[in-house]
């Protein structure tokens, strides 16, 4: 059996920028600080039913700026027909107001998005990725690319960003822990799917930092990303590992946690859980883990995000005024343990 030693109460409030637990130092194996990829504008508002204007869209960025957050993924330069929630992505990383330091990126999937992407190259930190699905059906509904297809299409994606300067230092895994089209996802495929990114940025001369695993349909449980995790890191332990993770069935925290024990630093998250995948075919499910929750976690574990989790909470409620309706996060209902701990005797 593993012990784990209990934190000590705090008794101190919830200073801005030290969201460790109060000043405590992390339990067992944990990370001493972690980096949150705050995506909830770009992936909030392509499912939002809408239509959501503009200027609610900038409105959100501006006020995420203001939380501690150090890069927030503002917008999608995808064709409107597919996702018309970001027709107006153009106009909304025009519209906000840069903070110097915070990183604002975008993400696209082919060369006109490309083009459109480095027309904004004096607001956006532009990096690309390599994605692959690790599950064929997925990559078909979602991108209309089998495998090969999808090789193809990342040996241009290399080639397209080397030339244009723009660095490719991540290959993403999506559907790594299962699919709603077919079922589940083996361990193997998984490092199958690594494997032939790897092979691809070899091809270019790229060399690859990270592996994001995304858990594109809410498969996620603790001990899947145990799996995962442990085998990426018996294989490659040169490569850091980042989760981006869906509360679709409401095990995204749960396994989230486990990634902390595991001790990975990097993680993708949501403010109030806003987003989704629009091709996961679970329509009305929650989307991805709120940042709120996230921050909230790694504060009790006594893990640094830098972020003042009382602000994002208050930028949560302000998301849930913007879309209209309920958002699945519970500390944007509950608030923070730390501001309640403030108000007792």
């Amino acid at each position: 059996m593993r012990l784990v030693r209990r934190p000590e109460k705090s008794k101190s409030g919830n200073d801005r920028g030290r969201t460790c637990g109060q000043g405590r130092k992390p339990m067992g194996d944990f990370p001493n600080a972690v980096d949150i990829v705050e995506e909830g504008p770009r992936e909030g508002f392509q499912i939002e039913p809408g239509p959501i204007s503009t200027s609610a869209k900038i409105e959100l960025i501006d006020a995420l700026s203001q939380t501690g957050v150090k890069t927030i993924q503002v917008a999608s330069f995808v064709s409107p027909k597919a996702v018309p929630g970001w027709a107006d992505a153009d106009d909304v990383v025009r519209g906000f107001t840069p903070k110097a330091d915070v990183a604002y990126t975008a993400i696209w999937f082919n060369e006109k998005g490309l083009e459109r992407a480095l027309a904004h190259r004096d607001r956006l930190a532009n990096t690309a990725s390599i994605s692959l699905s690790a599950s064929e059906a997925f990559s078909l509904k979602n991108l209309r690319r089998d495998r090969q297809g999808q090789i193809q299409a990342m040996l241009a994606t290399v080639a397209a960003h080397t030339q244009a300067s723009i660095p490719i230092n991540r290959l993403i895994v999506m559907a790594a822990f299962g699919c709603n089209y077919s079922g589940e996802v083996s361990v193997d495929t998984v490092m199958s799917t690594i494997h032939d990114g790897l092979a691809i940025v070899a091809e270019n001369g790229v060399k690859i930092e990270t592996v994001g695993l995304g858990d594109s349909m809410g498969w996620c449980t603790p001990i899947r990303v145990q799996r995962v995790v442990s085998s990426i890191r018996d294989r490659w332990p040169a490569l850091s590992v980042s989760l981006h993770l869906h509360d679709t069935r409401g095990l995204g925290i749960a396994s989230a946690y486990e990634g902390l024990r595991l001790g990975v630093t990097k993680f993708d998250a949501a403010v109030g859980g806003l987003g989704g995948c629009p091709f996961a075919g679970q329509p009305g499910a929650p989307g991805n883990i709120a940042t709120e929750e996230l921050v909230l976690l790694c504060e009790e574990l006594g893990i640094d995000t830098g972020i003042d989790l009382d602000a994002l909470i208050d930028v949560a409620r302000r998301a849930e005024r913007i879309v209209g309706h309920k958002l699945p996060s519970a500390a944007l209902r509950s608030g923070s343990l730390s501001k309640l701990r403030m108000s007792q005797p």
